[in-house]
């Protein structure tokens, strides 16, 4: 049994077929004008909406081939633009961590004025203790660098601590807030001798150490600068330790005790200056160092 094949008109047929008709209809009408009126009409009726719609679905692809280009060149020019914001963002953390270093070296540089009397070496911290606060750290300098234990080291606007321990490149600062630390200490203007001791609790939620065995005759106030008394055994004098506060009598009414406000930043320690001279005591001295 033999099967027909089947004809199939392409959309692009259809369409050459319906402009020839429309066409020949044209023709037809300016070669008879009279005779032609009813075929004017029907070309009117099919050829003008037919135009209208090309015209509108020419104009619909035209429009969004333009909004598909104008979408594809916006996404690139966006990776671009996150790529630049991106690197921008770490030049400006680069140039951030590159003031603070510029910030930490100045403060260094006038703690090195201040106290010029004593021989220093600069040292960066190159880890904690852990926590958030420092109570002790190591640095980059050591027994190599001429570093021994004792002595004493710097940073911010005074005091930060002692050298515990060191090894060729590197030194361990216990610094005055850890429990272990004790530093006899004066006040500034009265004279008056004290003991500053540190109190990592006191310091996390006060953000003071504690001050004792003042004199119950001291005339010792709030306010007062602390610094570093010339019978400490291990601190070298002079050295400000910060600021006393809540000065009270104690139970026994024999001395008074108090706190004080650090004039270092125990949370953001970098770099720090290690006095070089040590302190020399005869044998006998104070158990405070």
């Amino acid at each position: 049994m033999k099967y027909r094949r089947k004809f199939h008109f392409s959309p692009r047929m259809l369409l050459a077929l319906l402009t020839a008709i429309c066409a020949g209809l044209l023709v037809i009408s300016v070669a008879f004008k009279g005779i032609a009126k009813p075929f004017t009409d029907i070309v009117g009726l099919v050829v003008v909406p037919m135009q209208t719609g090309i015209n509108t679905v020419g104009s619909w692809i035209g429009d969004h081939a333009g909004s598909l280009r104008t979408m594809k060149e916006l996404q690139e020019e966006n990776k671009e633009l996150a790529a630049q914001v991106e690197e921008l963002t770490k030049e400006n953390e680069r140039l951030q961590d590159s003031q603070q270093e510029l910030t930490g070296l100045q403060e260094l540089l006038a703690l090195k004025q201040e106290y010029a009397d004593y021989h220093t070496i600069g040292a960066r911290v190159i880890s904690s203790g852990g926590g958030n606060w420092y109570t002790t750290f190591l640095v980059n300098k050591g027994s190599g660098d001429g570093i021994k234990k004792d002595m004493n080291v710097l940073a911010g606007n005074g005091l930060v601590g002692i050298v515990i321990e060191t090894g060729k490149n590197y030194a361990k600062i216990r610094t005055i807030i850890d429990d272990d630390s004790s530093v006899s200490a004066k006040s500034l203007k009265t004279g008056d001798t004290c003991v500053v001791k540190g109190d990592i609790q006191t310091m996390q939620e006060e953000g003071m150490i504690k001050v004792a065995y003042i004199s119950k005759d001291a005339t010792m106030m709030a306010g007062e600068e602390l610094v570093t008394s010339n019978i400490s055994s291990k601190y070298l004098p002079g050295i400000r330790i910060g600021t006393a506060s809540d000065i009270v009598m104690d139970s026994s009414n024999l001395t008074k005790s108090g706190k004080v406000y650090p004039v270092a930043d125990f949370q953001h320690i970098e770099q720090v200056l290690i006095i070089t001279d040590m302190k020399e005591v005869p044998s006998g001295s104070e158990s405070a160092d």
